[in-house]
């Protein structure tokens, strides 16, 4: 039997998929796609079913070809019907008579005896079924592949908006539009660990326009004064830039700066902006609004030109944007209790700002063991990352509840849940009093093995909480910190005077300075690093060898503050060859030499080591033992790398686990041949600042463990209430594991049956 529409024509898919974009709301984008389908594979029906949650129900959105009274009225029960079937199996169901089938749910509403052909395609988001698109025909015939590809393509599309408009609150067919602001939840991936209650303020990058928040005027005519000298100063910027082409350019290549004059017309783009801003917008949102809507309507044309336009209108949007914000912060100020809303945010931003404010932090990129996330969670900041729906636009000054727990964001909260989360507040702080009483105690066992803990610095305040709480040294400084905080690479003397303090502040104790480690998600602000691969490119030692200038300043920075304490140790990041390491040696040795030389001080050379980060170093342990003195386990892009999940992809986020048994089976080896070659071997990833992992790590015979300072107190802690020889028999236990969820399970009933449930799983309510 000949089946239908065997071939569909790209420039059709891309069409569809670009007028959906370009859709105001997900209902109208749904009357479009319907149309447009059913058009273009010249079908009688096309429609599609959303999913009712609440309600278990597959719910008719929209229809071309059925009866139109019935769409927003009839439903499916899930599981039912032939749309049940397709949402049940998450597969395509291609029938050539549907009404033949045993699955078919006759609905008289919607006119659809007529029909036999059914081709069902399920509209998955991340795992889940958000609908199901249906094409119906009047002969009894199958559809093509072609058609599947075709349909599976535009579902994909499809699916992110549903979930988006889910989250806005756009998909509700049971409740009436309100202007009262709805309690919105919205999930992403917990970071830092804490619960915090405040108002949004939304972080947004210079001249970005699509991340302008919006935001109500404090004065109108102020607002439409800005923007008048915005427009002004753009007019005069294009003629000058028109000028200055004037002897390089053709008449007709100059054209476009004509084009872009005409739109600054007083009576073209400036009415449409100055109009927004009278009924009540302040300026820069008035130019996001407006530049979005034209240039989604000339992205959708089918004329090459004018389509060309919509990036011409964005450049225009991003030159009026960036005047606009040359007299102006651009950022609201940080009151107390501030919950930071950015698309991501970067270390060196983060540290820049008050940090006394920032109640927590939320983005809609990222994932949990980004270094954003990490000096975050030494800073005690809570965090969740990767809400990849969250309309960060619409939320400036938003209440919003953070619960970095679960990874949960409750914007607009109902009363019951601020009360319920004020209580846990209230809980933690009185837990976080009861753990003090553990800051003066040595980390020994009850059947008395004493754990080495160290802490993880970067800023001062990493060093003071870690004194506080009784750090044995410091087991990872990262020394990138720093440069972030400066507008260029700090000179010799500058960067001195700060390891010095590192140095002093833990005197008698040792202090493990990494070499500066940038690339992948560790940015410094004057020297961005773009790749497509970041994770596996110039990055860490492969940036400073590259750079000896860089690497020997710092060197003997490192060097001339040890003078007189000598409890400096020098590690070596993303170490993958030997070639590496003595390339490195060279430079020291070369920078001890001169300093002697040249000032007549005689060092001592400090202890090197290599952090353990690529899977390449398991197989050169001994090669590498010849060369230095100890190793240290970075444990988070060691999991990054052996599971082949990017830690900073929100999308995979749930597959990057410590507790994967080949994680704890690596871990277990790498302990094992640092013995071997009789070289002492640390953790400073997450892996140690986790009471569980600790458990483990400490049981395999890692020497010391380095964590934050927020972290100490629990790790100590649970510590104190174990046995080392119980803690080897749960290791024992786990090795045999094959499943991350159930090693993490084992660990949390352990843990219950010591009282230590707390340690690692905070309170937690549903609502």
């Amino acid at each position: 039997m000949p089946t239908l529409f065997t071939s569909l024509p790209l420039d059709t898919l891309r069409a569809i998929v670009q007028e959906v974009d370009a859709a105001p709301s997900l209902h109208a984008a749904l009357e479009v796609m319907v149309k447009r389908v059913a058009e273009a594979m010249q079908a009688d029906v096309c429609s599609v079913y959303l999913l009712d949650d609440r309600n278990q129900r597959y719910v008719l959105m929209a229809s071309e070809g059925l009866n139109a009274q019935a769409v927003g009225e009839v439903y499916l029960n899930k599981g039912e019907g032939l749309v049940g079937w397709v949402g049940s199996r998450e597969e395509i169901v291609n029938l050539e008579d549907a009404e033949s089938h045993p699955r078919y749910h006759y609905l008289p509403e919607t006119g659809e005896e007529r029909f036999h052909a059914f081709l069902g395609i399920p509209i998955m988001y991340r795992r889940n079924v958000m609908g199901v698109m249906v094409v119906q025909h009047r002969e009894k015939t199958e559809f093509s592949e072609a058609a599947e590809s075709f349909l599976v393509t535009l579902c994909a599309q499809l699916s992110g908006a549903i979930a988006h408009a889910h989250a806005v609150g756009q998909v509700d067919v049971f409740r009436k539009p309100s202007n009262t602001p709805t309690s919105k939840t919205f999930q992403g991936v917990a970071g830092t660990s804490g619960i915090a209650i405040g108002r949004a303020v939304v972080f947004y990058p210079v001249a970005d326009i699509d991340l302008v928040p919006d935001r109500q005027a404090d004065d109108i005519q102020e607002e439409l004064k800005l923007f008048q000298e915005a427009v002004i100063a753009v007019r005069q910027e294009i003629a000058e830039l028109d000028a200055k082409m004037q002897d390089t350019l053709r008449p007709e290549e100059r054209a476009l700066f004509s084009v872009y004059l005409r739109m600054l017309d007083d009576h073209a783009l400036p009415a449409e902006i100055a109009a927004r801003i009278r009924a009540g917008s302040w300026a820069q949102g008035a130019v996001r609004v407006i530049i979005q809507e034209h240039s989604s309507q000339f992205a959708q044309m089918k004329d090459d030109y004018l389509r060309e336009r919509a990036s011409d209108l964005r450049d225009l949007g991003r030159r009026l944007l960036t005047r606009l914000q040359a007299g102006d912060h651009h950022q609201r100020d940080l009151g107390e209790d501030s919950i930071l809303l950015g698309e991501e945010i970067s270390t060196a931003t983060l540290v820049e700002l008050p940090l006394n404010h920032i109640a927590a932090i939320v983005t809609t990129e990222g994932a949990a063991n980004s270094h954003m996330v990490i000096v975050a969670r030494a800073l005690g900041i809570p965090t969740v990352v990767g809400v990849t729906e969250l309309p960060i636009t619409q939320l400036d000054d938003a209440e919003m509840i953070v619960d970095a727990h679960q990874g949960r964001i409750f914007v607009h909260p109902a009363r019951r849940i601020r009360q319920k989360y004020r209580e846990i507040q209230r809980e933690e702080e009185q837990a976080a009093k009861d753990l003090k009483a553990y800051e003066n105690r040595d980390t020994v066992t009850l059947d008395g093995h004493r754990v080495a803990l160290f802490v993880n610095t970067g800023l001062m305040i990493d060093v003071i909480r870690g004194t506080q709480r009784g750090a044995e040294g410091v087991g990872l400084y990262r020394s990138e910190i720093p440069f972030m905080l400066r507008s260029r690479f700090p000179g010799e003397e500058e960067q001195r005077m700060t390891y010095r303090q590192q140095l002093s502040h833990f005197a008698n104790k040792p202090v493990i300075m990494r070499t500066l480690d940038i690339g992948a998600d560790k940015d410094l602000p004057y020297f961005s690093i773009k790749e497509e691969n970041s994770a596996l490119g110039w990055r860490g030692i492969r940036f400073t060898l590259d750079h000896p200038e860089i690497f020997s300043t710092q060197i003997r920075a490192m060097l001339k503050a040890n003078i007189g304490l000598n409890n400096l140790n020098i590690l070596l990041p993303m170490i993958t060859s030997v070639s590496e390491v003595e390339d490195s040696l060279y430079l020291i040795e070369r920078a001890i030499f001169e300093i002697e030389t040249e000032e007549g001080i005689k060092l001592k050379r400090p202890p090197v080591g290599v952090m353990i980060e690529v899977p390449s170093m398991l197989l050169q342990i001994e090669d590498m033992a010849s060369l230095i003195d100890f190793f240290s386990v970075g444990s988070n892009d060691l999991t990054q790398y052996l599971l082949a999940v990017d830690r900073n992809n929100p999308r995979v986020a749930g597959l990057y686990s410590a507790y994967h048994p080949a994680i704890l089976r690596t871990m277990n080896l790498l302990v094992q041949k640092c013995q071997e070659v009789n070289r002492p071997v640390s953790v400073c990833g997450e892996m140690a600042g986790d009471p569980a992992t600790a458990l483990l790590l400490a049981a395999m015979g890692y020497s010391s463990l380095s964590m934050s300072a927020a972290n100490l107190l629990r790790v100590r802690k649970t510590f104190c209430n174990i046995e080392l020889t119980e803690a080897k028999t749960l290791l024992a236990d786990v090795l045999k594991m094959d499943n991350p969820a159930l090693i993490r399970s084992w660990i949390g009933y352990y843990l219950d049956k010591k009282g230590l449930s707390d340690m690692i799983r905070p309170v937690q309510q549903t609502f």
